[in-house]
């Protein structure tokens, strides 16, 4: 490859690659691996970069950089991970890509990356919601069914924090503390979901309203 590029006059070294994961997250697949290998026999300092267009919203950009792990210097008890000079923290794995062999075939590195003002505007603008959209109605039947799944699972979210007022009257604080851990805090979700009925029905009600009115 190199030697093709340089016939066309192009001298540059290859330092590595990188492809889009839309909507997928950061991770290594078993044919990015089989890439992977192919630019680390050109340069062993490659890098593989994954980016997901679909959750890079609101000014937040998702992306990670990854190298292979060498099995063969594991064997020989030697570190396989080569340190990198760039500045900043690595990305918190995420289970898909611990599922797809992070930390057992390829590691991650640091990665940075830099946005103009445009840039930055662009990202900030992408998924937001315009003025207009306030005034789209649902599907009657869609809502009603949406209705009907907020409105059970308010049902048993009531129940739920019920059962844990009683259980804190009988519990110590520091008790009650380790029994809600890893538990859904039935009050949170229930403030969230009488907002959003209410929301919903509120506006489903002046969009009729007004289609009334004007048409």
């Amino acid at each position: 490859m190199l030697d093709m590029l340089k016939q066309t006059g192009r001298p540059e070294m290859v330092v590595g690659w990188y492809h889009s994961h839309p909507g997928f997250g950061c991770w290594f697949s078993g044919t990015d691996i089989n890439t992977q290998q192919s630019f680390e026999q050109l340069n062993p300092r490659a890098v593989g970069v994954v980016i997901d267009p679909i959750q890079s919203v609101k000014g937040k950009v998702v992306i990670d950089c990854f190298r292979l792990i060498n099995h063969q210097m594991l064997m020989l008890g030697q570190e396989p991970r080569q340190t990198t000079s760039n500045i900043g923290h690595l990305q918190k794995p995420s289970v898909t890509a611990l599922i797809h062999g992070l930390n057992r075939h390829y590691y991650s590195i640091a990665i940075n990356y830099r946005k103009n003002d445009l840039e930055q505007k662009m990202l900030l603008n992408l998924g937001r919601k315009k003025w207009q959209d306030g005034l789209k109605m649902t599907n009657f039947e869609q809502h009603e069914k949406d209705n009907e799944t907020t409105v059970k699972e308010m049902l048993d979210l009531t129940d739920k924090y019920n059962k844990a007022i009683q259980k804190e009257f009988i519990s110590t604080e520091e008790e009650f503390i380790v029994s809600q851990v890893g538990k859904v805090d039935a009050k949170k979700r229930l403030e969230h979901d009488v907002d959003e009925i209410m929301t919903n029905n509120i506006l489903q009600s002046l969009g009729c309203m007004l289609a009334t009115v004007v048409f």
